[in-house]
């Protein structure tokens, strides 16, 4: 990530000692094994502040030649990324009111036309003013086709029954029809790691089968959000492609304990606390519902930082056993750990879905936001529920980023 956009705020967080009263014995010392713990028994955890702005950063794309069409716009964590790597978005579009809105209250986007429409009412040619207007030098499209269809939850409905590909979210089609019109210098396609499921073959295909009777040369990155600088692990997939020969990779930069002994030239993962720890002060949630009131209230206090249902189990050697392991979601009761990256920040999580704050409440929407790499400055429309759903959906910004400058190398 750059220096010049990153705040590096120094602090002391303190993870007060109550938060993590109803841990067994065992382990709440396993946990307290990594800090310095002050004389009341509160955790210190001094950390630096990753957070960066861009409402303020107009400048960055001021003198671009590259400039982009985006489509499947959401709240625009690809956009941002897109902007942030120095090309110009002239145009958004997504059908949903509140993403189009959280674009257009943002001055980062303020020379954007923002469309709030359905991709299957908009044609090649609606765009020809746009393009005439800014005449830029080279032309990219990005977008991520809703990946719903895609989804690991959908394995659990038979395959001759999901029909993914025939699915009326599966907006593939569309993208590309919209690609053949305009004939962009380059493109993005995005979607989740499972598209790539062996029952998912038909929609790889497509995608493959366009570009090539298109004319497009493509790589397509496996990402891990994580091994990139994002505080979050998050897998998703990317097409890149271009009218010219392209040979298109990520390099990895961070890795976990294990990864950077093989490769000592990796950075260890970001902690989650350095994007999140200066967000955990009610100014920031006081009109939020991060309560956990509910069947298992009193079961997340007990889980330690890190952690998920597991803890409470026989496996974990947990004294009365309340869980059995393997029985719920991974996801079930999940604890972020302050000094690893979070797991995904999911559209719509469950009740009693993950991951939840160490201190035992659900994330805000700031937090949410700041996992996912949005700026500090960012401004969402919409209710709590529309603004999760929003972050949910998008692309880490700072990944977009790397993604956006990698495609720039090949166009």
């Amino acid at each position: 990530m750059e220096k010049s956009i990153m705040t590096g705020e120094k602090m002391i967080y303190t993870l007060k000692k109550e938060n993590l009263k109803n841990i067994t014995k065992h382990q709440l010392e396993a946990f307290l094994e990594e800090f310095e713990v002050d004389k009341e028994g509160n955790v210190l955890i001094p950390y630096i502040h990753k957070g960066y702005t861009c409402n303020d950063k107009m400048d960055l794309f001021k003198n671009s030649d590259i400039q982009a069409i985006s489509f499947f716009s959401g709240c625009g964590g690809l956009d941002i990324g897109t902007q942030l790597a120095g090309v110009k978005v002239l145009s958004s579009l997504d059908f949903y009111e509140d993403s189009v809105n959280s674009l257009r209250k943002n001055s980062f986007f303020s020379h954007t036309e923002h469309f709030c429409e359905d991709i299957a009412n908009v044609q090649g040619k609606d765009y020809i003013d746009i393009i005439k207007k800014n005449n830029p030098s080279k032309l990219l499209l990005v977008g991520g086709p809703p990946c719903q269809p895609f989804s690991k939850a959908g394995y659990w409905v038979k395959n001759e029954n999901r029909k993914a590909n025939d699915d009326p979210r599966n907006m593939i089609g569309p993208y590309f029809r919209l690609i053949s019109e305009i004939m962009p210098d380059g493109f993005v396609l995005e979607n989740v790691e499972s598209i790539l499921h062996p029952s998912n073959r038909p929609a790889v295909d497509m995608i493959v089968n366009n570009m090539e009777k298109l004319g497009y040369n493509y790589s397509m990155l496996k990402i891990n959000a994580a091994d990139h600088g994002i505080p979050q692990k998050r897998k998703r997939v990317f097409f890149i492609a271009t009218k010219k020969k392209i040979n298109a990779e990520l390099e990895q930069t961070h890795g976990d304990e294990k990864t950077r002994k093989k490769n000592v030239k990796l950075l260890p993962y970001e902690r989650v606390i350095d994007w999140i720890g200066k967000f955990d002060d009610t100014v920031y949630y006081e009109n939020e519902q991060v309560g956990t009131e509910g069947k298992w209230e009193h079961e997340l206090t007990c889980i330690p930082p890190g952690k998920n249902y597991i803890a409470l189990s026989e496996k974990a050697g947990y004294p009365e056993p309340v869980f059995v392991a393997g029985k719920r979601y991974w996801s079930s009761l999940l604890k972020l750990h302050p000094l690893q990256p979070s797991w995904t920040i999911i559209a719509s999580p469950g009740h009693w879905e993950g991951p939840f704050h160490w201190n035992n409440r659900r994330l805000s929407v700031r937090e949410c936001a700041a996992i996912q790499t949005f700026p500090d400055d960012y401004v969402f429309y919409g209710s709590e529920r529309s603004a999760r759903k929003q972050i949910g959906n998008a692309v880490p910004p700072l990944l977009a980023k790397k993604i956006i400058e990698e495609l720039c190398r090949w166009i």
